[in-house]
């Protein structure tokens, strides 16, 4: 098979070096708007099987002819370019996913799904960690009872060793972080949709061998579980797990406008907040320090009229300044196997669609093992 990366970036290169040790993927192409950036991910990660070319993924038409060419691709760009990417894989016959993390451009893209169905596509957004793999896990989770009651999905990366004040660095984007600290998000409550703020509803949590942290309401983790699970789930959320005292820090910059795009005036020039906090952020937190990713999703429900509860746990970490992050094995693995599975017939469906709808969790699941991400399974049924 031939499988195509969009985006030479972190997420993009870890997806290069997952489809580099596949034995049926062929070849690669490694996409990029900087074309030398594309050439030296091809190289370092591809393992002999990658090619690189310039690709701006803003520009459809391009993106179609470059698709055309591939089975399957996986978009590790902005969230903001993947509806034209999911308009140009149409166009080419291609199936595709994305990483995602914006709820509103993920309901773009599943109104093309009369599209994609009919050029025989199977699209698959939000498919990196949460949202990402944890819909599967959530999926799955379900499928063991015939009533559930409560999902609750707890996921944070962050480094192995704290530096004060907000003992985070960056593992993904500024962008994407300000988002979810941002925007409303959506959960389940008594069965029905509800918006909560984000940064509220701190709880605390431990991990073996780290110990107390917190978790609290961000943006986007629930993905299109609520539009799936509407009605069928009485309550489900997700929350952001970070070492204790950081939401306390971080809400008061943001409530006085750090994350607002109106610009301002500053000095003669129009400054947007937003963006002077991206930069703060990358220039501060880039500590490059060893990360971990920690992820447990508890699901409870009934199975012939006794209580039970499934709790999918994975602590992540990563080995050495010079191996993978955490964060990208962990979001970028998942997107690529969605990617392998599309291409290798093993995602029947076609269309745009959830993950919690058309992934095979026992199709999914031994993938992840596979690829070292040591996930824990506790079933008490």
């Amino acid at each position: 098979m031939k499988l195509a990366v969009i985006g030479a970036g972190l997420m993009g290169r870890a997806a290069v070096y997952d489809f580099s040790r596949a034995d049926d993927v062929e070849s690669i192409g490694v996409f990029d708007v900087d074309e030398s950036l594309a050439r030296e991910v091809a190289n370092g990660y591809g393992g002999g099987k990658a090619v690189a070319a310039q690709l701006d993924a803003g520009k459809e038409d391009a993106a179609a002819s470059v698709l055309s060419g591939f089975d399957a691709a996986v978009s590790c760009v902005t969230y903001r370019l993947n509806p034209g990417l999911t308009r140009a894989a149409i166009q080419a016959g291609c199936h595709l996913c994305d990483l995602g993390g914006n709820n509103d451009t993920v309901r773009e893209q599943i109104a093309m799904d009369a599209e994609a169905a009919k050029a025989d596509v199977i699209v698959v957004p939000d498919c990196g960690l949460a949202p990402g793999m944890v819909a599967v896990l959530v999926a799955d989770g379900i499928g063991k009872f015939d009533a559930v009651n409560t999902v609750k999905i707890r996921v944070g990366g962050l480094p192995q060793s704290p530096r004060p004040p907000l003992n985070y660095q960056m593992v993904f984007s500024a962008e994407g972080l300000i988002n979810e600290y941002w925007e409303p998000c959506l959960i389940l409550k008594d069965g029905k949709q509800q918006t909560v703020e984000p940064l509220t509803d701190i709880e605390e949590l431990e991990f073996d061998g780290i110990g107390k942290l917190e978790a609290f309401y961000t943006s986007g983790g629930t993905s299109t579980l609520p539009d799936t699970y509407e009605g069928k789930v009485d309550f489900l959320d997700y929350k952001t797990i970070r070492y204790p005292g950081h939401c306390e820090k971080i809400r008061p910059m943001l409530e006085v406008g750090l994350a607002a795009r109106q610009k301002l005036e500053v000095d003669g020039q129009q400054v947007e907040p937003r963006a002077l906090l991206k930069a703060v952020f990358d220039k501060n937190l880039s500590f490059g320090d060893l990360d971990m990713v920690l992820l447990r999703v508890t699901v409870e429900g009934e199975r012939a009229g006794k209580a039970g509860r499934v709790v999918y746990e994975i602590i992540d970490r990563q080995e050495s300044r010079t191996s993978l992050t955490a964060m990208m094995r962990t979001t970028a693995f998942p997107a690529a196997i969605v990617a392998w599975m599309a291409a290798a017939g093993q995602i029947e469906q076609r269309g745009v669609k959830p993950q919690e709808v058309v992934i095979n969790p026992k199709l999914f699941i031994p993938h992840l093992k596979k690829r070292g991400i040591n996930l824990q399974i506790r079933e008490a049924l």
